[in-house]
């Protein structure tokens, strides 16, 4: 039944949500959906998890993350003032819409990209404009060389997982002196080169990273970016006056111990790309097409059997991959690069899959 609008639903700021993907409530699933890490966190998050000393849940935790922030200024080199945290990625890309995009001109982002961008952008009625990659899934560097009030591209882009060279990105920057440019590099780790470098360059560029995907600690929600100690500044002065004590204290102390740990990081890393470009032959093999992914996924489209039917069957057998059923790339699937046994489990159903198509083809080619 339609019921006419109570006055106050008139003032609601409504928006449309960022749909994630499909969290199932079994464990009996083989879950490439998400992006996660199939390993497990640092073995010193463990040891520092178990030790834990739970009476300190009473109390605040610290406002400036400053074990975790030790941690991250020297594995990346920088200063304290160079440094913002959050919860999560999410918590930090959101916090800089709100303190930087409010010319009143259109922030540029890829027209397929990370699907929370759109919605931020409503949420804070920020303008905005898709600008369309090429038919590779480019960027097409001379879009961003317009007027506009601020500027974020993935790199890698999800969820194709092209990456961009820095020389490009540097393009892009140097071409904006007049607005914020945000790089999220939530993937750069699996096999880009970080565009770290350029901070200390341009006093306008954010770069964002997180720990949910290479340090494998989603369930953490743990975020940074590092800018200039301007942009830097501007991003706490928002943060405190939101709210001071985001970031929780289990949060701050696993976190520095993941961070602690480097050749365990590295070897995580390696192991996911080496099963990645593995399983992009066999999937080549088995006529799938996918831009060259230097992220956690594979971008992937077959020649003959549609995305949407693959997904289907996968989920019947329990193997969640992503699907969106939008413009350009609705005959795609995003698929999570996870350990070597699941990804063996997954060509091994793929294969099925697409047989049992090709002969669904012909009966109904023979039928005709």
């Amino acid at each position: 039944m339609v019921t006419d609008m109570m006055e106050w639903e008139k003032n609601v700021r409504k928006v449309e949500p960022y749909v994630p993907g499909e969290q199932p409530k079994s464990t009996e699933v083989i879950k490439l959906n998400t992006n996660e890490c199939p390993y497990p966190p640092a073995p010193g998050v463990r040891r520092r998890a178990e030790g834990f000393d739970y009476d300190r849940l009473r109390l605040y935790p610290d406002t400036e993350a400053g074990e975790l922030a030790d941690a991250l200024c020297a594995y990346y080199r920088i200063s304290p003032e160079q440094l913002f945290i959050g919860v999560g990625s999410d918590d930090v890309l959101a916090m800089a819409f709100q303190t930087f995009f409010n010319s009143g001109k259109p922030v540029l982002f890829p027209d397929v990209t990370y699907s929370f961008y759109d919605v931020w952008a409503e949420l804070f009625r920020i303008p905005y404009v898709r600008k369309p990659l090429d038919g590779d899934f480019r960027i097409v560097k001379e879009d961003y060389m317009v007027e506009n009030g601020g500027i974020i591209i993935p790199n890698p882009n999800a969820p194709t997982g092209v990456f961009e060279e820095v020389g490009v990105m540097e393009e892009i920057i140097a071409a904006n002196p007049d607005s914020v440019v945000i790089i999220d590099e939530a993937y750069v780790d699996f096999g880009g080169e970080s565009c770290l470098k350029l901070i200390g360059k341009y006093d306008n560029f954010l770069v964002v990273q997180t720990f949910s995907k290479s340090r494998a600690m989603a369930g953490m929600r743990i975020g940074f970016a590092m800018g200039s100690p301007k942009l830097i500044g501007y991003l706490k002065d928002v943060k405190f006056a939101f709210n001071s004590y985001t970031m929780n204290a289990p949060s701050i102390e696993l976190g520095a111990e993941s961070v602690k740990d480097a050749e365990y990081f590295r070897n995580t890393v390696n192991k996911i790309m080496r099963t990645r470009e593995r399983v992009k032959k066999e999937l080549s093999e088995l006529g799938f097409v996918f831009p060259d992914s230097k992220a956690n996924f594979i971008f992937a489209s077959h020649e003959k059997t549609a995305a949407k039917v693959i997904f289907e069957e996968l989920k019947k057998r329990n193997i969640f991959v992503r699907f969106w059923d939008k413009p350009r790339i609705d005959n795609y699937l995003r698929i999570t690069v996870g350990t070597d046994e699941q990804m063996d489990i997954l060509l091994e159903n793929l294969k099925e899959i697409i047989a049992m198509q090709t002969v669904v083809e012909r009966s109904i080619k023979s039928d005709d």
